[in-house]
This record gives C-alpha cells, structure tokens and sequence, in this order.
C-alpha cells in the first residue's frame, strides 16, 4: 500500500491539468479528461464496480460492501484540477530522502532553496522522504495526493476482502479551483449518505467550516482624451479605479487577516484609461459579515456613480459557496468519528476553519455532508509546494481506520 501511494501520486502529477476561469465548459479544460480517463481505467483495473466517466470528466466508482451490517454509504471525493496561479505543466518533482531539517536546494540551475526559516512546518518532517518541485511548477500535490491516497485506499480493501465495511463511493471531480466542481456533480448517481473530501493540508487537519464566497468584477468605465485638451472632458478609469480600491476597509485585506476573520481581494486589474476591469474574491465565515461586504461594495459603487455619472461602475457580485457549517452541524458524527480514527493512529486532530473553500462546501449544501480531510501536502498553488512520502502513506493509513470505524459503530 505504502509504495502504490507513492506510484500513483507521481503518476498523476506527471498530467497537467490545471483548470482555467470564467469558462463555459466543465471541464474548463479538455486535458483534464487525460486524468480522468487513467482514474477510471485503474478503478476498472482493480475491480471496482459501477465505474463511469462523463463528458463533464466526472469519474465514479463503488467498492462494494462487505459486511451485512446496515452502514451508511461512505463516499472520498479528490478533485484532479491544479490551480490556474501557477504552472502544472512538466512536473518535475524533486527527492530529499531522510529530511534532516535544513535548507533543500530545489533547483541547482537557479539556486532556488527553500528551508525551515520561510516555512517552519518543515521541521515536522525531519527524517521524512521529502518531495519538493523545481520551482519551474507547482507539485500538484493540491488535490493529486488525495487521488493517490484514496486510489490506494480502494485498492488495499478490494485486495482483502475479509475486512468488514459498508459500500464505499469514490468520486474525482474537475474544476474545483474555479469554483465549479460540484456543478454538475451526480449527487444521486454518487449515492453515498455522507463524504469527505481529501482535500486538506498537514496530517491530522480535519475541517468543517469555511469562507462564504463570492466574487467581484468591478469594470470602470472612463473616457480617454488628449490629455491636452481633456480638462472637464477626460474620466480616468485607472485612477477611478484606484479611488474604488480605496474605499475599501484597508485592514480587511488576506494581509491582514487571520482565522475567521473575511476580507475583499483584488485578484486581478487590467486597462487603460478608457476602462478598467478589477476581479475581487469576497470572503466570511459569518454570514452577517459577508452579506454586509457584499453591500458596502454596492454602496461604494453607488457613491461612485453619484459622484462622476451612472455607469461608470458596474458591479457584478456572484456568491461561489457558503459555509458548509451550517449542514455539518447536524451531522458532527463524522467530526467525531475522523477524530477518534486520528487518534487511535497517534495522529493530534487540528480543527480548523478553512480559509478557503472545497467541493465539500457546495456538497454539503446540496444534500452531501462532507467535510474535509487532510492531505499531508503544504504550500499550495506554488513553486514551494511540498509533501512527504510518509505523509501520504499516513493519510492513507487513516482513510482506513475511518472506514473501519464506520462498520465498527453500525447495528
């Protein structure tokens, strides 16, 4: 089990299949099927029931049950995007065998480190396999660990049969990290009465909150004239722009902010005097907080339009997810139930509010309870993305224990 996690891990980010924004399609990319289609050949390959594989590149598969207690149906759900921030093309992973805590070396043709002083979690993993990029990619560790772990974990309980558990769902999903994984997600057709994602970070993360979320596209519309002959004629999108972004709570910015607390982010700004288009991500774990900085926004492009003419700003405001909480609470079971699986494997639970978003969080919203699990992997979306054999193998190990422990407390 241990090296198939590890053999499947480097397979799967050798695919590149980062996602793409505001895209029609799902999948916003076609070479996310590539992966999609080597998930459902080795779900067949292994034995794995009732596999399909949509147009959408949704991969589903069953393991069936074997026991006759009445268990509820279990579903893992990875997704098998990357993140559209940083390359996942050519994926280069880079070997630290019996980490010793020091600064690695990632790439020797550009010097590019990295060591304990940036990023101190890595002293976790002194004595650990560590796997790192080169720094030209992100590892895709962001949701490919999770694909290996749970691939290994439906191989290991086709392989012994003799261990008792209730059927078991997998399910791999494109475009999470544009938002749209759950769109079109078979909920029925999954069939599983509770889910976690494998979607988390250190070992022993387990998460039942998260950010409610929306996005902001803020298009400043100005007109450009000689600069000559443009006094009381001339509306300068850029600085309009600019007068917009400072409107904004200063202190309510990811700079700023920390565990539940939300923020505006300006994620993108392009154009010219003539007009200008800034794209905001909206975060809160409160839904009070969150509909009021949907409103200031509003109220900041209102003041805007009075002030220099209706239509100079356009505001579009569309909400992404909500807090999976709010249908968690009725189901904390699963909280408990991952937590003992935790313990009894040595593994400290940290529950946490995630600072971010899953499929788990629309899911759950659909009829799906389904928090997340972790992953082992760190420093997502980046060159300096990183994770340990042993982490995966852990995870693994866990998915494991969580299953046995469903059959366990079933009548």
């Amino acid at each position: 089990m241990n090296t198939t996690v590890l053999e499947r891990f480097l397979k799967y980010i050798k695919v590149d299949t980062m996602s793409q924004p505001e895209q029609e399609s799902i999948p916003s990319t076609e070479k996310q099927k590539d992966l999609a289609n080597i998930l459902a050949q080795e779900l067949r390959d292994m034995g794995a029931k009732d596999v399909k594989i949509n147009s959408h590149a949704y991969v589903y598969g069953t393991i069936p049950a074997t026991t006759d207690k009445k268990v509820p149906v279990l579903g893992f759900i990875a997704h098998m995007d990357t993140a559209p921030a940083y390359s996942g093309k050519g994926v280069n992973p880079q070997f630290f065998s019996n980490y010793d805590g020091k600064t690695v070396v990632m790439n020797k043709d550009t010097g590019l480190s990295m060591g304990p002083e940036q990023y101190p979690d890595l002293l976790n993993y002194v004595g650990q396999d560590l796997i790192t990029t080169d720094g030209t990619t992100l590892l895709g560790a962001d949701d490919k660990a999770g694909i290996a772990e749970i691939m290994a974990l439906a191989q290991y309980l086709l392989e012994h049969p003799q261990i008792p558990h209730g059927t078991i769902k997998v399910g791999f999903t494109p475009d999470e990290e544009v938002g749209r994984g759950p769109e079109l997600f078979d909920l029925p057709g999954f069939g599983a009465d509770v889910a976690y994602t494998v979607d988390g970070g250190a070992v022993g993360e387990l998460e039942y909150e998260n950010f409610n979320a929306a996005s902001g596209k803020v298009i400043v519309h100005g007109l450009s004239i000689h600069p000559g002959s443009s006094k009381g004629r001339m509306k300068n999108a850029i600085l309009m722009a600019m007068e917009f972004q400072s409107m904004l709570p200063v202190f309510d910015n990811p700079m700023y902010t920390e565990g539940y607390e939300g923020f505006f982010h300006l994620d993108t700004i392009s154009g010219c005097v003539e007009k200008v288009v800034m794209d905001y991500i909206i975060r809160d774990h409160d839904m009070d907080k969150f509909l009021e900085k949907k409103a200031y926004m509003r109220r900041v492009a209102g003041y805007m339009n009075q002030k220099y003419g209706d239509g100079t700003i356009e505001l579009i405001i569309k909400d992404s997810y909500l807090n999976m909480k709010e249908k968690i609470k009725d189901h904390m079971y699963l909280i408990d139930l991952a937590k003992s699986a935790m313990e009894e494997l040595g593994i400290q639970p940290i529950i946490t509010p995630i600072r971010g978003g899953t499929d788990g969080a629309t899911l759950s919203h659909k009829g799906l309870p389904c928090p997340n699990l972790c992953t082992g992997g760190h420093n997502f979306h980046g060159k300096f993305e990183y994770i340990t054999v042993q982490a995966m193998e852990k995870t693994t190990e866990l998915l494991l224990t969580i299953v046995k422990k469903f059959e366990q407390q079933a009548q």
